[in-house]
């Protein structure tokens, strides 16, 4: 079901998409579970590990990353930047000394409109950060305020 999904991204995101991929892939700690959600590749917690899962959509997985090919840009949501400070700022710090162009940024929301200075490297140092259990706890103290 994945390499029918990732068969059917635009030839410009392609090549870009799965380096992304990837970098997640090889970087993320265990325990996250890799599915395909709204036409984006997402790594949840499964509700075999939190089965209070996702408080908006009772009975799914807790998000916390997802990987989007969209029309005119590949975008990566990082859900552990939205709620720690921290590692937002030490992101963002990160991207401007690795990239030579100005990081494009949501709450969430990381976008390229371009593949020529994707960082997968410091995407993958990224995917490393937060662990199953340090997700799970920052989720149950944002969700509390």
């Amino acid at each position: 079901m994945i390499d029918e999904f990732i068969a059917q991204i635009d030839e410009k995101w392609h090549g870009a998409f799965i380096k992304l991929m990837e970098a997640i892939d090889e970087n993320l700690p265990p325990g996250f579970e890799k599915s395909i959600d709204r036409n984006m590749i997402t790594y949840n917690v499964p509700l075999t590990t939190y089965p209070k899962g996702y408080h908006v959509t009772r009975n799914t997985p807790l998000p916390f990353l997802a990987l989007a090919p969209q029309k005119r840009h590949i975008g990566l949501y990082h859900m552990g930047i939205y709620s720690n400070p921290e590692l937002l700022k030490w992101f963002q710090e990160a991207y401007a000394e690795a990239v030579p162009t100005k990081l494009n940024m949501g709450k969430s929301c990381i976008r390229w409109t371009s593949t020529k200075h994707i960082p997968y490297e410091l995407i993958g140092e990224l995917s490393k950060k937060m662990s199953v259990e340090q997700w799970i706890t920052a989720y149950e103290n944002e969700i509390q305020k």
